[in-house]
């Protein structure tokens, strides 16, 4: 771990601002074999880079390395590794559940079976959104897409929506942000939205 630390030194200090450093690592070949190309993603200088910093910046402030961390809109549960042996199965050695007010650490067992219980509810939200867009019906799609072409259609579809939740207003005012939101968060500055206004759903 020293030799990163010793890299973000070197990158921390303002006479490396704007120049390229060389990083060296030495790794056993099955670990380089696996870490390599995730070390090219990090790298990255670009809006990929950027995503997959980011996905893993938390990683710097955990003491344990997480096995699965799901996230709610304003709760966060960590599930900590690594994995330990228990008798015919493993269990996690702890984890952290943050919610408003609340910082819990939890034990092995009690961080097994909230784990449990959340991936049960993401499976049964998962089945409910299949069934109300019938994609059983629909022919099973290839896991693996076209980027580029992926990439396009994505962004044209942020654009229409873009276009229909945000239109540009006749004169040359700026919109109030509140006035795009439902009655429930067109309030108070410092409240947090509601689900719906987060993610830019139409209010009923």
């Amino acid at each position: 771990m020293s030799i990163f630390h010793r890299a973000l030194d070197r990158l921390a200090d303002l006479r490396w601002v704007g120049r390229k450093v060389t990083l060296h690592f030495t790794a056993d070949y099955r670990i380089a074999r696996f870490t390599l190309p995730l070390i090219k993603r990090l790298l990255a200088d670009d809006e990929d880079g950027e995503t997959y910093r980011c996905s893993i910046a938390q990683w710097t402030i955990n003491e344990r390395p997480p096995l699965h961390v799901h996230r709610g809109v304003v709760s966060t549960l960590r599930i900590d590794g690594p994995l330990q042996s228990a008798g015919t199965s493993y269990l996690p050695l702890g984890g952290l559940l943050e919610a408003p007010h609340v910082t819990a650490h939890l034990d092995p067992i009690e961080a097994n079976r909230l784990d449990g219980r959340v991936q049960e509810a993401i499976d049964r939200t998962l089945h409910d959104w299949i069934v109300e867009h019938r994609l059983y019906d629909q022919p099973r799609q290839l896991r693996e897409i076209d980027r580029r072409e992926a990439d396009r259609e994505a962004r044209a579809v942020i654009a229409r929506w873009v276009a229909e939740h945000w239109p540009r207003p006749a004169t040359g005012a700026v919109p109030n942000a509140s006035d795009e939101l439902g009655d429930c968060c067109s309030g108070e500055p410092d409240t947090a939205l509601c689900e719906a206004c987060r993610k830019g759903s139409d209010h009923a």
